[in-house]
């Protein structure tokens, strides 16, 4: 017997869709077809989603059905622009021989409204948008700014939902949100479009099941707002002094080469990885940096090393009152600085989990390199990367 392929299965299942009277309940049917494929694909297959249409074209072609043409008209309410083409062309040879679903020519759904909270240290936001047509429905996202924006949460909710959570204050939630605003609904799709590009592509891929259940749903919603990436720019050399010396002229430590040196390594990690760029420091951002970021990236001497959990409480203390930040929001954030000092001391000491960069430093100051000395570095470099060759090429 054959095996059966997803298409195959995707065609069976249809049959749950092909006499209702709900585009919603048709799409979302859709969506989770198309999430099992792109989540259950190999992590260098680009055209699951493809492969899958094109599977069920394949199938309700050869064996034209009620439910199979539903099947086609529901992923065409949801695929990608690019595939609507083919899925077009085949409802219309469908649509001679096999009743169509009566929601297949419902109208789009319509953004009506669109409202955005985030966290107190801007490190979670959660969007609303509001949506008209044969049935209104909210699409509720939550996304975390923490290591790098990902979609945490997907969901169709009743219309109304984000006055109700506003009213709970955010439903009571930790870490406590900001009121919600209403936001022009571009504005808000726009960024539900940038957090979904973003969660797209990173490794390994969103498993959580609502998300991949909505993901092309959301995604269908979205995708004409879509920018292109921001250019980035690296903060600037003026603006990195100025920190410094207004951190250093804060009060609380000594003005010397210690606590600047600190300062400047605080400044290249939230200049690359803080959900504000390079003072927006939360709970899980001094986490992250303490257990896995300076563990990969950084080495420090032992004077540094000492002194580093109190240089760092100055800094965010100073950082957050920098962006206005309420005292009682401060005392969080510092605090995860003693909770995960040991956590940091075990991930510092296992060169296990140090990254390449760090891995060639250590082994050149080992070597009494001067690391200032840009030859000697070169030359170190190369005799080191010799020494290797010469090791992968002995025999075990």
């Amino acid at each position: 017997m054959r095996e059966l392929t997803p298409a195959d299965h995707a065609v069976r299942d249809a049959r749950r869709i092909a006499d209702g009277n709900d585009a919603l309940s048709a799409e979302t049917w859709a969506s989770s077809c198309l999430g099992q494929a792109w989540v259950q694909a190999p992590l260098s297959e680009r055209d699951a989603e493809h492969k899958l249409i094109m599977g069920v074209i394949g199938r309700v072609s050869n064996r034209p059905s009620p439910h199979g043409t539903a099947a086609v008209a529901a992923l065409r309410r949801v695929a990608e622009p690019r595939e609507r083409v083919m899925l077009d062309e085949t409802l219309e040879i469908l649509a001679e021989t096999q009743p169509v679903p009566p929601w297949m020519d419902a109208p789009d759904w319509v953004p009506v409204a669109a409202y955005r909270s985030l966290d107190v240290w801007e490190a979670r936001r959660v969007l609303f948008v509001d949506f008209d047509g044969p049935r209104p429905h909210t699409l509720l996202t939550a996304v975390s700014e923490v290591g790098g924006r990902l979609v945490v949460e997907l969901a169709l909710v009743e219309p109304g939902s984000a006055a109700k959570w506003g009213e709970r204050g955010g439903g009571g939630e930790l870490p406590p949100m900001q009121p919600l605003v209403e936001l022009p609904v571009d504005e808000v799709l726009a960024d539900l479009a940038d957090a979904m590009r973003q969660t797209d592509i990173t490794l390994p891929r969103q498993a959580d099941e609502d998300y991949v259940a909505l993901r092309a749903l959301a995604w269908a919603r979205c995708r004409a707002h879509l920018r292109p990436f921001p250019d980035v720019e690296p903060l600037a050399d003026t603006q990195r002094r100025e920190l410094v010396d207004a951190f250093v002229g804060s009060g609380g430590l000594p003005d010397d080469d210690l606590a600047r040196s600190l300062a400047e390594l605080f400044l290249d990690y939230g200049d690359g990885y803080l959900p504000v760029r390079p003072l927006g420091w939360d709970p899980d951002s001094v986490a992250l940096f303490l257990v896995d970021w300076l563990p990969r990236k950084a080495t420090l001497d032992a004077a540094q090393r000492a002194a580093l959990p109190d240089t760092l409480r100055h800094w965010v203390r100073f950082a957050l009152a920098q962006r206005g930040v309420a005292p009682e929001w401060i005392d969080p954030v510092v605090t995860a600085v003693d909770e995960h000092r040991a956590d940091f001391d075990e991930a510092f000491d296992d060169e296990s989990s140090w990254g390449p960069a760090k891995r060639i430093v250590a082994e050149l100051t080992a070597r009494g390199v001067d690391l200032s000395d840009k030859v000697a570095v070169e030359q170190a470099i190369a005799a080191l990367n010799a020494e290797n060759m010469v090791q992968r090429l002995l025999p075990e």
